[in-house]
């Protein structure tokens, strides 16, 4: 699963962190990602989506299993407080903090479904992630204030008999919050939505290159928005990543990367502004890690 979340977190980062890197750039104040899926009533007036679903296969047998993650970007407001007045930068010790928009990892799992459950009725797993604030003092009267919406949404997982000896499995991501407009629904938004699906007793088949005897079922699959292949050590049929960019089976971090993170783009070397805009980027420059 390291493996795996390593090219997740790319998928997740990519956008919201290289585009634009500089609060000074044009555009600072926002973070653009790919794979947003926002509430139906945003996404009808926008023409984006408010929900995506992949299909792909499953040689399974008696007792396989499966377990489907869902993680997402949730957009989370940083807002700088000099006592109780809110600006736009402030200087504290050594550091200069700026109001902008950041986001937390959030992450939904299914736990452990036999298949033969999911061939019987399909499975409703809900996403709940409560409003919220925290604050975060920097000493005198300076202090960050962060809060974040509710998101609501649900994944609906299921299985229908393909071929002898194979499963088709589908995974339906909804987002059925509310938005007035577009801020709201950027804050209520799934963004850089992705799934990740892991097998026990069974083995995915590569989307893009089946056996020939399941050819013709691969080809039946449906999927929109999200694109799965096959995810974790070259060779292994065990995990599928379905994500919101076209990727080709068993994606790789390059060995170049500091922090395992966007394919080689050398978080290191980005400037320092970089990490007071946003300091999860800052750890992930230069720790690797970054996860909170």
């Amino acid at each position: 699963m390291d493996a795996v979340r390593a090219i997740a977190d790319t998928i997740l980062y990519e956008g919201h962190l290289l585009w634009p890197y500089r609060p000074s750039a044009a555009r600072h104040g926002k973070r653009w990602t790919v794979g947003g899926v926002h509430p139906k009533e945003d996404a009808e007036r926008s023409g984006g989506r408010w929900t995506v679903s992949a299909e792909f296969l499953l040689e399974d047998g008696p007792a396989s299993t499966v377990e489907v993650t869902l993680r997402f970007l949730h957009a989370v407001h940083r807002q700088m407080m000099d006592g109780d007045a809110p600006v736009h930068e402030l200087k504290s010790g050594p550091g200069t903090y700026r109001t902008r928009q950041e986001a937390r990892e959030r992450e939904i799992t299914s736990g452990r479904l036999r298949v033969a459950r999911l061939l019987r009725s399909p499975v409703r797993v809900p996403v709940a992630i409560a409003a919220g604030l925290d604050e975060k003092p920097l000493g005198g009267t300076a202090r960050i204030v962060r809060t974040w919406d509710r998101v609501t949404g649900t994944v609906v997982l299921s299985a229908e008999r393909a071929a002898p000896g194979a499963v088709r499995l589908r995974a339906v991501l909804a987002n059925t919050g509310a938005a007035a407009d577009r801020d709201e629904a950027a804050r209520t938004a799934m963004l850089a939505a992705h799934l990740v699906a892991d097998a026990s007793g069974g083995a995915f088949v590569s989307p893009a290159d089946p056996p020939a005897h399941l050819a013709g079922a691969a080809a039946a699959c449906r999927s929109d928005g999200l694109w799965p292949v096959l995810a974790g050590p070259p060779g292994g049929h065990g995990t599928v990543l379905a994500a919101p960019i076209v990727l080709y089976d068993w994606p790789q971090v390059a060995p170049q990367t500091p922090a395992d993170l966007l394919g080689g783009a050398g978080l290191d070397r980005l400037p320092a502004e970089l990490a007071a805009g946003d300091p999860r980027g800052a750890d992930r420059a230069t720790t690797g890690t970054g996860r909170s």
